[in-house]
């Protein structure tokens, strides 16, 4: 493991990173622009994750500068006990070491996760996908460049040009030590990881999000909710994909009409269940194995349950453990719902678009994790952290 930097070499490189990544914008946007032209265009959400302009430049740039104004994650005293024999022990924040990013499509992992794990003081290996190789490659170089500025090691971070085969050997047979894995992308790049990897790993982006209102809801609130969590990003792993009614809704018959009109209008498809499936222009569910699909597109499932404890035990059953929202005007109903759904967001008359770690006040994220070691969620700054204990005596046996 390398010598940590001190947090100003630290926040110098990434000071500097956040003007290179300004300034060297066209270089950027062609880069973008020949992984646009070779892409296919199959996926629409990885498309659209694919995609880089000014605005996503203006964001990198920004997330830098936001990690290098913030306090540094390591050394930071979490526990202190003095033994009885006079032998001081405390445990503090450390860095993992090296940690290995495996993505899909989006170029701006590139920038955000290498920033949070060299804060942290770790080293990172990014291994993205073929179709975001320019784009991935040219904000490398900025890192190596900022990195090289402060005489620091380019090896802080490497990108791994491997295609399958390569990425499977290095995952059972490392070449270097890795202390930690965040697979970020679809449930077969997950299981990929899972299967050859032999170190931790943190499952990070599968959604299939869940939002159920209840009886007591207020219905304008609701329309608005789940149409900006379905229609805003449907490539976010925080978009909707599972709308849950309450069968004693009032007003359900109209509500559900206008809910509808609302989605279409936004083309999205609507699928239902049987208690639903007289929606005008919806279809019935076939299998209920979709009950568990992440969508990343425009498509939603409408379905109805008897009562809370309904709607709490389907979304524990299916959803992907991500985010999940309750819309009501009861509190105790709202708190309930919260304390028992089996996800690492819940919501209370909100959107599940905010599950994010810019959005969550982190200043960006590595990965949002739906697994629950070592930290559930958007995985920030402070999170991208192990922890060492520190014992200090004069002399004392045991």
């Amino acid at each position: 493991m390398s010598l940590v930097l001190s947090i100003e070499k630290r926040n110098a490189v990434l000071t500097t990173m956040s003007q290179l990544v300004k300034l060297e914008e066209s270089k950027i946007l062609e880069a973008n622009k020949n992984d646009l032209d070779n892409y296919s265009g199959e996926d629409l959400a990885m498309g659209d994750r694919l995609k880089v302009d000014a605005s996503k430049i203006d964001g990198m740039a920004l997330s830098l500068g936001q990690l290098a104004s913030q306090q540094d994650p390591l050394g930071v005293e979490r526990f202190q006990f003095t033994h009885e024999n006079g032998i001081h022990i405390s445990n503090k924040t450390a860095p993992f070491g090296t940690i290995l990013i495996i993505y899909e499509s989006r170029p701006d992992v590139t920038i955000e996760a290498s920033g949070i794990a060299f804060k942290s003081g770790n080293k990172i290996l990014l291994k993205g996908g073929k179709e975001s190789l320019n784009s991935n490659l040219i904000l490398v170089e900025l890192w190596h460049n900022a990195l090289e500025e402060h005489n620091c090691s380019k090896d802080w971070v490497t990108y791994l040009e491997f295609d399958r085969a390569q990425t499977q050997s290095f995952l059972e047979n490392p070449s270097q030590k890795i202390d930690l894995i965040v697979p970020r992308g679809g449930e077969k790049l997950i299981a990929f990881v899972k299967q050859h990897a032999t170190c931790p790993v943190i499952v990070s982006g599968r959604g299939n999000n869940f939002l159920y209102v209840d009886a007591e809801a207020d219905l304008e609130i609701a329309l608005d909710v789940i149409l900006n969590a379905k229609t805003t990003k449907i490539s976010a792993c925080n978009a909707l994909d599972k709308v849950l009614i309450a069968a004693d809704l009032p007003r359900k018959q109209e509500f559900l009409t206008q809910l509808a009109q609302k989605l279409q209008k936004s083309k999205v498809k609507i699928l239902t269940d049987k208690p639903l499936s007289s929606l005008s222009e919806t279809s019935e569910i076939q299998d209920d194995s979709v009950w568990h699909e992440e969508f990343l597109d425009y498509k939603i499932v409408l379905g109805q349950v008897s009562d809370l404890t309904e709607a709490i035990n389907k979304i524990n059953r299916y959803s992907g453990g991500h985010s999940a929202a309750i819309i009501t005007a009861n509190n105790e109903t709202a708190t309930t719902f919260m304390q028992s759904v089996d996800s690492a967001a819940v919501y209370h008359n909100a959107s599940t678009r905010f599950t994010d770690g810019g959005q969550f006040g982190l200043g960006g994220e590595l990965a949002i994790s739906t697994d629950k070691l070592h930290q559930r969620g958007p995985i920030g700054l402070q999170h991208l952290v192990s922890n060492k204990w520190y014992v200090i005596g004069n002399g004392q046996t045991r």
